[in-house]
């Protein structure tokens, strides 16, 4: 699949989507508290995109059965929501969601803490949000792919945690996944230059401790490998001529 540069119209459907997913993001933040289950988040999370007349993006993609990924903890992704995974104080959960509006994609990840979390904790999340930020000071027409990744890598390690290698970002547009991929590590090549038009979904995966996972045996929900925490930030993005947009965050 080669990338896509999106047109005017299409861009224009990929910002409704994006506003969509960014609306039940910031609901379903309302919600998380000590006692609710990852199966309420999940029917929750459904139901405010349905709401809007849009889709799912995750619901059966590839068989996946739910429409939001609930990660707990030591889950990096691709959590499977159960009414019995009842979330406690201290926690961390991760919420990755994606919205089809008209046919355009969004995706978007954030984690956040069930009631009072360490310090180790918050500041696990509070990097990984920055870290891709650090990344957006290099998505710009004109700049390489892999100049994104290497801002975000370098941000991480320098705060003491690792990222995941086994997990990249994507395009997005038509397709959940599209070209191209999007590490959150350095490679030994530039990778392809920005354009605008282009339609990214960046999202670091941060390990407290070792940079290495698992799959669980229900072939979906990957942990880190030595049982440490895990936090994961996502936007979807356009880049522009002069930078970038974020379609799944106005504020």
């Amino acid at each position: 699949m080669a990338v896509t540069i999106k047109s005017k119209k299409e861009i224009e459907q990929m910002r409704e989507a994006g506003k969509i997913l960014e609306e039940t993001h910031d609901r379903l933040a309302e919600i998380i508290k000590p006692g609710i289950s990852t199966l309420e988040i999940d029917q929750f999370g459904e139901k405010i995109i349905r709401e809007y007349g849009c889709i799912p993006s995750f619901l059966n993609y590839n068989g996946y059965p739910a429409s939001i990924c609930v990660s707990v903890n030591d889950e990096v992704v691709h959590g499977i929501p159960k009414k019995e995974r009842i979330l406690k104080d201290g926690d961390i959960v991760s919420l990755d969601a994606g919205v089809i509006y008209q046919g355009y994609h969004s995706d978007a990840a954030r984690t956040y803490g069930v009631g009072e979390i360490s310090e180790e904790a918050a500041r696990l999340i509070r990097v990984t949000k920055e870290s891709f930020f650090e990344g957006m000071k290099f998505a710009k027409e004109g700049n390489h792919l892999f100049d994104i990744s290497e801002a975000i890598q370098r941000y991480v390690e320098n705060n003491g945690y690792s990222v995941v290698r086994d997990l990249v970002g994507h395009g997005i547009g038509t397709h959940l996944h599209e070209d191209p991929q999007i590490p959150n590590f350095k490679e030994r090549r530039k990778g392809m230059k920005l354009r605008a038009g282009m339609t990214l979904a960046v999202e670091p995966m941060v390990n407290a401790g070792t940079w290495k996972v698992e799959w669980l045996s229900d072939d979906w929900t990957v942990v880190t490998a030595d049982g440490s925490l895990a936090a994961h930030y996502e936007n979807t993005i356009l880049i522009t001529e002069d930078g970038y947009e974020l379609l799944s965050l106005s504020k």
